[in-house]
């Protein structure tokens, strides 16, 4: 494929802004993983943690390439260093407490008191290094009665109040768009957490701890839901692709069998669409111009546009749209965005050479920073690869030693 893009921001050179920080992530699937990428991503070191032989799960999760790696795990867990240490065993939590007293952070996503159980909870590894920052991402939080809960992304969408809103009214919750949602979102959240902790700790000397439950950050995008119950009682239910307090916000058809999203977020914006479609009388006083009017006859006004984007191929009402400044855009599947020219002006798409599999495309970096921009410097390690860079270039240990922990199993 001829994709006319660059590799983006991807190589060595150039300071980052957490050059000099070091990271431990002992995280597994994706949650902890994409918290720590995107630390990795802006400078900092990050040793992942794996157990010996098995590595984390999300090496086997999804495409599994001919290396024998997954794309998530190769796309998601960039510029990382694999060392292997079966923190189970005794030797195993030591090493790791070796690890944690010239680290910055650590991070981690197993059930509550997992690793209380190994020795390694907050107040064991406090006592090692207490400038530590922690970030502990689990389905349900350190607290509460469901605290020892397992959880996944898919349990996060649904307890945190997204998936009830996904789908048609008259049909059952859908998946909203991932089950991987709150997985990103909370690695996300993960990471400003850490972030600022730093800053606190700049200022105290102090580490602290990070807990995030993974229906956490899902529940904290919800619009307006928790205030409009409060005051008003009021349940949002499944509307597809309409959207609550506007109308005309919804996905329309076109007549080359493609869909376009439009967005009338306020009157005004309604009265360029009308004039768009060569009906400027519908945003009279009289007809839809006042939003009351158009939520109470939202199915007639959703109805109506959609007959006229019917009338065009996408290309043309995107055209029509940006002419009038009406707030549109394509909906699209992953080949277009490749063929996109803003995804290729803005270097979205990163494509990355590694040994293993040759060329691969991953999203790139963000945000965009412009004097200290992140980058991609390898995608994810085969298992165990810094083992020798870490345990003996680090830690100092033997030959002899290393031989001696690998043959115990705990390397």
């Amino acid at each position: 494929m001829d994709t006319g893009m660059e590799t983006g921001n991807t190589g060595n050179g150039g300071t980052r802004p957490l050059d000099g920080l070091r990271v431990i992530d002992v995280s597994s699937f994706l949650a902890g993983p994409f918290c720590s990428t995107q630390l990795a991503e802006f400078g900092a070191e990050v040793i992942k943690i794996e157990l010996p032989k098995v590595g984390d799960a999300l090496r086997r999760f999804g495409s599994i390439t001919e290396c024998g790696d997954s794309l998530p795990w190769l796309s998601e867990c960039r510029n990382k260093k694999s060392v292997t240490l079966d923190l189970r065993k005794p030797e195993g939590a030591d090493l790791l407490k070796e690890l944690v007293r010239g680290a910055d952070v650590l991070v981690e996503n197993f059930q509550p008191g997992t690793l209380e159980k190994w020795g390694l909870g907050w107040e064991d590894l406090r006592a090692v290094n207490d400038r530590l920052i922690m970030v502990r991402i689990s389905g349900y939080g350190q607290t509460g009665p469901y605290s020892g809960r397992p959880g996944f992304g898919r349990i996060g969408n649904a307890f945190g109040g997204l998936s009830f809103l996904a789908g048609y009214p008259d049909r059952p919750p859908v998946t909203p768009g991932s089950a991987t949602i709150p997985d990103y979102m909370a690695g996300i959240y993960g990471a400003l957490g850490a972030l600022l902790a730093l800053r606190a700790r700049d200022l105290t000397g102090k580490g602290q701890v990070i807990d995030i439950g993974l229906y956490e950050p899902i529940f904290r995008i919800l619009d307006e839901l928790a205030p409009a119950f409060h005051m008003k009682g009021y349940v949002r239910e499944r509307m597809g692709p309409g959207t609550v307090n506007v109308v005309p916000h919804s996905h329309y058809p076109t007549k080359d069998g493609r869909w376009i999203a439009i967005a009338c977020t306020n009157d005004k914006i309604f009265a360029r669409l009308a004039e768009a479609m060569g009906e400027p009388e519908l945003a009279g006083p009289d007809r839809w111009g006042p939003l009351k009017n158009r939520e109470r006859d939202r199915a007639a006004v959703d109805a109506h546009v959609g007959a006229w984007t019917a009338r065009h191929t996408r290309d043309e009402a995107l055209a029509v749209c940006e002419e009038f400044q009406v707030p549109c855009g394509a909906v699209y599947a992953i080949d277009e965005i490749f063929e996109d020219p803003q995804y290729k002006a803005r270097q979205n798409i990163a494509f990355v050479k590694d040994e293993r599999i040759g060329e691969l495309a991953i999203p790139n970096v963000v945000p965009r920073l412009t004097e200290t921009p992140g980058r991609i410097d390898s995608l994810g390690p085969p298992l165990g690869a810094h083992n020798d860079e870490v345990l003996r270039g680090l830690l100092g240990l033997s030959e002899e030693r290393l031989a001696a922990l690998a043959a115990a199993g705990v390397i």
